[in-house]
């Protein structure tokens, strides 16, 4: 075959790619769409409030399992028909989940929806590599880029809309039109490389297991831990053992095995090494600010699906904006010093976040939206160049694998880590509120004198509990904003110890140029 260097790229080329990334889209599109809709699932399929979050759970779960194993299918089966497979499975399971009977249906589809979904993500980002001659990748990251950052921001604002205006069924029902065409175009359209069917032979089953007990176990611990009060809880602790178990075990197979699952050798690259700890980083940032906003929104503000929407698209719209300014600056300027400048703009946003109040208006939310959908952009489309662009073509289908969970991990873990300070700094504040409402205190009987004398005047029976409940609420709601900017500050944190290790990364040569020289 043509290196890809010197390929003539012809429109079906093109055509064929953005199918691939469309594909890509849904698929990250639907870890996210259905966290503002759960309520009306659990009502639609009479579940519990802990049942119903394993919507959500079972679909990560699987996800996370396939992606590093996509690499070794698609060198099985060739990119065409993993990706193929892997988008007509997503597309069938997504509406077998808009026929779900019964919580246990509805996980079981899901699981599968995100195990066979999973392998598009690293299969584009490998694709866009391999397909195309240096001279592209700037343009094929602002694509790539705006798919990956783009669709944890529209979900659940996507997923909210849908479910106001139709029913929750069109959460997945809305995977069916375009994953058939999806499916179709890249069957005709895409053909980078050729079935390598003497793997199969040497796919190591063993090591696919323990890496599946390795990584759903850790997610399990990482979405149920939060709730359930981490190692207080049996079966949390149970499946910690077993992730250590397995995790030791999958390494020392992994290494031990002459056809591993995972080659662990492409972290023996500093660039890819120091970049999957970027893509960790980002993970965080991506997944947890998507998190927390909608949330604090809803629980502080008392904002409502379509305000929330409004509001986060603010973010996607300056993503739309600093995605080809950032695709440029690629070909002009060291990626370091964009990777830099997209950390600091982060943290920028991150600031401006925690600083906040409950009585805020849209001006304020305003700007640190609008800067963090510029530094998404700027983060993600230089890590992705410096992490893969200087590998061999032959590791790239492992390494975005690789690469991709450990954003994908990230995301996982910072939830849990969000999850956590919420709940412990929410007591705290609370606590410490309450310490300084003593009784006795003149501002605090002025206040509580004020309230009981407004709702005696609308004829309130019990005035003084009712007041007593009122000043309760500003104290959690208090408690609340105070444990929220707790946690973008440790994010911020985050972001801007990161920032020690571009010194580390090297500066790729002629990246952007193809062996001939164009």
């Amino acid at each position: 075959m043509t290196p890809p260097s010197r390929q003539q790229i012809t429109f079906r080329d093109w055509a064929g790619f953005i199918a691939m990334a469309f594909g890509m889209f849904m698929a990250i599109l639907d870890i996210q769409i259905v966290s503002s809709s759960l309520s009306e699932i659990q009502a639609g399929i009479s579940s519990s409030a802990d049942e119903v979050s394993w919507v959500q759970t079972s679909y990560l779960i699987a996800e996370v399992i396939m992606i590093p194993l996509s690499g070794y299918l698609s060198r099985i089966f060739s990119t065409r028909i993993i990706f193929c497979v892997s988008c007509i499975g997503f597309t069938l399971m997504s509406l077998l989940c808009s026929f779900a009977w019964n919580i246990e249906s509805m996980i079981v589809f899901r699981a599968l929806q995100g195990f066979v979904g999973g392998a598009m993500i690293p299969t584009v980002f490998a694709a866009s590599f391999t397909m195309f001659p240096p001279r592209l990748r700037p343009t094929l990251g602002v694509i790539v880029g705006l798919v990956a950052t783009l669709a944890p921001t529209l979900g659940p604002t996507l997923g909210g809309y849908l479910t106001q205006v139709f029913s929750w069924h069109w959460l997945f029902l809305i995977n069916i039109f375009p994953g058939i065409v999806v499916t179709t175009l890249v069957w005709f359209l895409i053909d980078i490389d050729k079935p390598n069917l003497s793997l199969l032979k040497r796919f190591d089953i063993l090591g696919a297991l323990l890496m599946a007990f390795f990584l759903g176990s850790l997610e399990y611990i990482l979405e149920e831990g939060p709730r359930e009060g981490w190692f207080d809880d049996t079966t949390i602790l149970t499946f910690t053992c077993l992730m250590a178990l397995a995790g030791l075990t999958f390494f020392w197979r992994v290494l031990t095995y002459q056809e591993p699952i995972v080659d662990l050798k492409a972290f023996t690259d500093r660039n890819f090494s120091i970049g999957c700890f970027y893509s960790f980083t980002i993970g965080i940032g991506l997944y947890g600010t998507v998190y927390l906003i909608p949330l604090f929104l809803a629980r502080i503000r008392g904002y409502n699906s379509l305000q929330i929407g409004e509001l986060m698209m603010v973010a996607g719209l300056f993503q739309f904006v600093a995605a080809p300014i950032g695709g440029q600056l690629l070909k002009r300027i060291d990626m370091r010093y964009i990777l830099a400048f997209g950390i600091l703009l982060f943290f920028w946003s991150i600031y401006l976040s925690s600083t906040l109040t409950n009585q805020a208006s849209f001006n304020e939310y305003f700007w640190p939206q609008a800067f963090r959908g510029m530094a998404i952009i700027f983060c993600f489309l230089p890590i992705n160049n410096l992490a893969l662009g200087t590998l061999p073509p032959e590791r790239l289908k492992n390494a975005s694998g690789l690469y991709n969970l450990m954003r994908n991990l990230g995301g996982a873990i910072g939830l849990a880590l969000i999850n956590t300070v919420l709940i412990k700094r929410m007591d705290l504040h609370r606590a410490r509120i309450s310490d300084n409402l003593k009784i006795g205190n003149l501002q605090l009987e002025n206040f509580l004198s004020g309230l009981e004398t407004k709702f005696d005047e609308s004829n309130l029976q019990d005035a003084s509990r009712a007041a007593l409940k009122t000043l309760s609420g500003l104290i959690e709601r208090e408690a609340g904003v105070q444990a929220f900017n707790d946690c973008y500050v440790l994010m911020g944190g985050l972001f801007m110890a990161s920032l020690l290790l571009i010194f580390l990364l090297r500066k790729p040569e002629q990246t952007f140029q193809d062996e001939a020289g164009h």
